[in-house]
């Protein structure tokens, strides 16, 4: 999104391989893993395309508005299946964070990345403290999983834990990225 190149491209790649990864994690036997790992795929991918540093590609101003689209799609979505838990609460914040970024972005001036000052900054920062309280609460859960419990057999690594969490750890310190450089 903005900042330099460098740390772009790395925002890019992680948000990448996060979204790769959830893919991966869809052909769950779960039912909810595949769906929370559906969301969590789209996200990561469509956070790695915000993140391409503007010293490569520009994006034309309808890319915002698509961006915008899209990630409202995903936040009714959300917003629809936040009463089957708590989880899906957070998938509308980052969607919500999503169309709020490519809105700032489309109304920033030439829609120039690095420049500062797009958003509202109580906004930016309301998203910021919660990422930020969202990556140290996932961090902290990451350290002590516990081993899956029920014996049955040997997990497929798709459904362990610990990399589903991981998966949303890097997820939630790539929006804490992208929010810092709005």
């Amino acid at each position: 999104m903005h900042g330099p190149a460098s740390s772009g491209w790395l925002l890019v790649a992680l948000c990448a391989a996060t979204g790769a990864y959830c893919l991966l994690r869809m052909r769950s036997s779960v039912e909810e893993q595949r769906r929370a790992a559906g969301g969590e795929a789209l996200m990561g991918f469509g956070m790695a395309a915000m993140a391409v540093p503007t010293a490569v590609f520009t994006p034309p101003s309808w890319t915002w508005l698509g961006y915008g689209a899209v990630f409202g799609a995903t936040a009714v979505h959300a917003l629809w299946t936040a009463r089957d838990g708590p989880h899906h609460l957070h998938h509308l914040v980052e969607a919500a964070a999503m169309v709020y970024m490519a809105v700032a972005m489309a109304g920033s001036p030439g829609h120039a990345h690095g420049s500062g000052g797009s958003g509202v900054p109580l906004v930016t920062g309301a998203l910021l403290l919660y990422f930020a309280g969202y990556v140290l609460l996932t961090g902290v859960r990451l350290v002590p999983v516990a081993a899956v419990a029920g014996g049955g057999g040997a997990v497929g690594w798709g459904d362990r834990p610990e990399l589903a969490r991981a998966c949303r750890l890097s997820m939630g310190i790539a929006m804490v990225a992208m929010l810092l450089t709005l």
